[in-house]
């Protein structure tokens, strides 16, 4: 009855506010301000997993079409009444402007030079930031150029990068870095720069697989930085990997990763299993309006979504390597799996992320279909959605604090999957059930961000609607 309601008002609405508009199929729709303002409030009050606690958002808001339309034209922009409409709690919900890029990056597509970086305050100078590189993609202009992981740099194009202006430094397609070195207090130039440039550029998340001989005991390793739906046979590629090396423990490494497709997550957790089959992995909880439409309960799965047999590996154990930037669909796998088998975090605390977002259109019914007619290319990102593992926990706003406390050393990153690396001899020293003398409680930096920050689906969880 709610949607129906809508869909009246839109009817209403258009014919009030089309009239400036020339009667002609041929001639495409530009849609004003007020237009768009419209479709934001729509769609917020349908979808909005918080609506309840946004009067704005009230079924009765307004008593007539003119108070309504009064309320749309107090916004200037779009982005001003999506503000506006979100509850305090919300940290996550986000418009964009040109919907076509935000599903280019869920599918991994990004205009990209290939060096993933963290950015980090100066421990000496807080205002002052230097960007350490995390991983180099391959077959990328930071690969060509020799970049690799644990390089440093505190300068773009001459100037130091600071907390006010690393998005402007960092935003263009060709800018050029000036590598540093860091020995845990003091960050040093070397006068040596690196020109790079961007191009559009698929990621597969699927980083690195590999087997560890720990002992003689076949660990698997896999470093995962996103839950890009595109990549799941990759994913299920890298288990038949494992299952034909008989791992015994896994090493999950999603220290970077900030989240991605729900389906992606389930299917993930699956392969990590098998032997719960059919049982719950997650229920969600929509707002009270939609909860009886789209509330499912999620179950483990022996499939893929495109119908490829999943290969678990039954483990009762496995290790996740986390940090701040874990977020989203890397908690709901350390959520979903906590009830039934061991999860031992190893790494700092991650971002704290429950709810998953959908893609809003200004259509009819929201969806994709005729989003081009709307004379504009805005799209609605909202949370529709918090995630409850099979034991009813929810609500980790604080995020999961890990069980062995391990900070990123900033001045000795290590070799991503290495046995020494500092992480990854973490998790390996708790399999042979043997702590090392290393001192694991380095002093963490503050972070402000990653070149991941930039993407519109940066540490968002979205559910695909048909």
């Amino acid at each position: 009855m709610k949607l129906l309601k809508h869909f009246l008002l839109l009817l209403v609405l258009s014919s009030i506010y089309t009239g400036c508009f020339d009667d002609n199929d041929d001639v495409p729709k530009i849609a004003s301000t007020l237009d768009i303002n419209d479709f934001i409030w729509r769609g917020m009050n349908v979808f909005y997993l918080y609506e309840a606690d946004v009067p704005d958002l009230a079924d009765n808001r307004f008593a007539s079409d003119q108070e309504y339309t009064d309320f749309l034209n107090g916004f200037s922009t779009p982005e001003a009444i999506f503000n506006a409409l979100q509850s305090d709690i919300d940290e996550f919900s986000f418009l964009v402007d040109d919907y076509v890029a935000l599903e280019q990056a869920f599918d991994g597509v990004t205009r990209n030079n290939g060096m993933e970086y963290g950015l980090m305050r100066y421990p000496n100078n807080p205002t002052n930031v230097f960007g350490y590189v995390r991983y180099i993609l391959p077959n990328s202009d930071a690969k060509a150029k020799g970049l690799k992981r644990g390089d440093i740099f505190n300068t773009v194009d001459g100037t130091q990068i600071t907390d006010q202006n690393f998005s402007q430094l960092l935003a263009p397609d060709t800018y050029s870095i000036g590598l540093a070195t860091f020995d845990g207090t003091t960050v040093t130039p070397t006068n040596t720069s690196v020109s790079l440039t961007k191009v559009q550029y698929t990621e597969n998340p699927v980083y690195i697989t590999k087997t560890i001989d720990v002992g003689g005991i076949p660990v698997g390793y896999l470093m995962y930085n996103a839950f890009t739906a595109d990549f799941d046979a990759q994913l299920n590629a890298a288990f038949a990997q494992f299952k034909s090396s008989q791992v015994t423990d896994l090493i999950l490494d999603v220290r970077y990763n900030g989240g991605g497709s729900v389906e992606s997550a389930i299917d993930l957790s699956s392969m990590i299993t098998g032997q719960f089959n059919g049982e719950v992995f997650t229920t969600e909880e929509w707002n009270a309006d939609l909860q009886d439409q789209f509330g499912e309960t999620n179950l483990f799965k022996n499939q893929i979504r495109t119908g490829e047999a999943i290969n678990s590996l039954n483990l009762s154990r496995v290790y996740i390597l986390t940090t701040r930037s874990s977020a989203s669909a890397s908690e709901l796998v350390i959520n979903g799996l906590n009830p039934y088998i061991q999860v031992i975090k190893v790494g700092s605390t991650t971002r704290g992320k429950f709810q998953a977002s959908r893609t809003v259109y200004d259509t009819n019914n929201f969806g994709r279909g005729g989003a081009e007619l709307a004379g504009h290319t805005y799209a609605m990102q909202p949370l529709v959605l918090k995630s409850i593992n099979s034991e009813g926990f929810t609500d980790y706003f604080n995020g999961f604090a890990p069980d062995v406390l391990i900070e990123e050393d900033f001045s000795n990153l290590g070799v991503l999957g290495n046995p020494d690396e500092p992480l990854v001899k973490a998790a390996i020293d708790h399999i042979l059930e043997n702590r090392s003398a290393k001192n694991y409680n380095i002093i963490g930096l503050e972070s402000i961000g990653s070149s991941k920050m930039f993407l519109p689906n940066y540490e968002k969880m979205y559910v695909e609607i048909d």
